[in-house]
């Protein structure tokens, strides 16, 4: 019998990639998420999305959850989630987009994969044949690319509405998953998808990570004031966004929240987003359509201002970014130098990386496992990788998960996040 993980660790050993969940749980995530669920259901806004009893600590009184709850098992794991990402890019992004889809790879997840309208055509055409010539994908399904591009520009909203393009097929074409996930060309993993799910699993499936605030500062004068337009809502080529002369006074209809573009979404609001049934996603969005850098508030604001979503939020985007400060507009390229940081974050991805980056080989060699050109190692992966061949191209059972140090730092993170000083502090407001 292995022993339990029961300290941190900076560098992997080859033991931890094959641990068992069973090993991990006992230590690693029950010692102090366990502490931290009683703070989460009792802070979120739906009975229905509680955990079942058998996995609270027997010392937590259960008094207060509703009795219709049925218990698993005692001897039962939760059941690992799902998670839908989006992962887009543009001109010149074909084979780091596809490294990166091979780093977040699991059976489990689903994947839409986007390179813009501005990239040329045969790059587009590359890497849907080197997504559809992938013997794993094509034999799960659960990768698609999408072939009708659009044409994205970051500051505008033509990128809010391809993340809700991407996220009307997942909903529709993904079957049942738990979270959406969006990210870009020019982000990586810094944990394997075995360490997050494992984490994700014990969680109430409506958490929403979002970093957000309604302390908007200069972005009131700077982007809610002004007016601006998105040629990439007409135009076939992209061009940057322009001004009008006219300005416009800050919204009292509703409450502006500004904060990352990068996020974690729950598919209830997901599906809130798309469908809109009391209408405010809808008129948040046409408000985003003439303010710059929309990716940073629209999501932020229809959550804050919805009552049943506001209190599901953690605040927080997940990543770890290096900014320039002031103002946090633009972050720092990453490399080899900022590895220790990346590390110590705690968080389970990081931005921006320049193309074929060496630290990219780093992260992948010292934290994903990952030999080059092939999948991140799992619990679902059962071949025997004979001659240098990749063992994940023989897909076992789905669910097996064997998370490894990257499970620890996420414990971490999330201690932290849950924390009775940052979790409902820290919501909207």
């Amino acid at each position: 019998m292995k022993p339990p993980l029961s300290s941190p660790l900076q560098r992997p050993s080859p033991s931890l990639i094959s641990m068992d969940r069973k090993w991990i749980l006992p230590l690693s995530v029950g010692s102090s998420i366990s502490l931290l669920l009683l703070l989460l259901l009792t802070s979120l806004s739906s009975p229905l999305s509680l955990l079942p009893l058998s996995l609270l600590p027997s010392f937590l009184s259960p008094s207060f959850i509703e009795s219709k709850l049925s218990p698993l098992p005692s001897s039962s794991l939760p059941p690992p989630p799902r998670l839908a990402y989006l992962i887009s890019g543009s001109s010149g992004d074909g084979k780091l987009l596809f490294r990166t889809l091979q780093a977040l790879y699991h059976p489990l997840n689903q994947y839409a994969v986007h390179l813009d309208l501005e990239s040329p055509e045969n790059e587009r055409r590359d890497l849907k044949e080197a997504v559809d010539a992938h013997p794993v994908f094509r034999r799960v399904g659960n990768v698609r690319m999408i072939t009708k591009a659009n044409l994205v520009t970051y500051r505008g909203p033509t990128m809010v509405a391809n993340t809700l393009h991407a996220a009307a097929i997942l909903l529709k074409e993904g079957g049942d998953w738990d979270w959406f996930i969006n990210l870009s060309a020019s982000d990586y993993p810094l944990v394997t998808q075995d360490d997050l799910l494992h984490m994700f699993s014990y969680f109430p499936r409506d958490l929403n990570f979002i970093d957000h605030t309604s302390n908007i500062g200069w972005k009131e004068f700077q982007r809610a004031k002004p007016v601006i337009i998105d040629p990439g809502l007409y135009m076939s080529k992209k061009q940057d966004v322009f001004w009008i002369t006219q300005r416009r006074s800050v919204p009292t209809a509703f409450k502006l929240f500004t904060g990352s573009a990068w996020m974690a979404l729950s598919r209830s609001f997901v599906d809130y987003c798309i469908w809109g049934w009391d209408n405010l996603p809808r008129t948040v969005l046409m408000y985003y359509a003439n303010f710059i850098s929309s990716p940073e508030g629209y999501f932020h604001t229809v959550i804050c201002n919805a009552k049943e979503f506001r209190n599901t939020t953690i605040n927080h985007d997940l990543h770890f970014i290096a900014w320039d400060n002031p103002p946090k507009q633009h972050p720092h390229y990453l490399t080899i130098s900022d590895m220790s940081r990346m590390i110590d974050s705690n968080a389970p991805f990081a931005r921006k990386f320049h193309r074929n980056d060496p630290v990219l080989d780093k992260i992948d060699a010292e934290l994903l496992f990952r030999p080059p050109g092939m999948l991140v190692p799992g619990g679902w992966c059962v071949g025997k990788g004979e001659n240098g061949s990749d063992p994940c191209l023989v897909v076992g059972n789905k669910t097996a998960l064997r998370p490894g140090p990257g499970a620890i730092r996420l414990e971490r993170l999330m201690t932290s996040l849950l924390s009775e000083g940052n979790f409902r502090p820290r919501q909207c407001k």
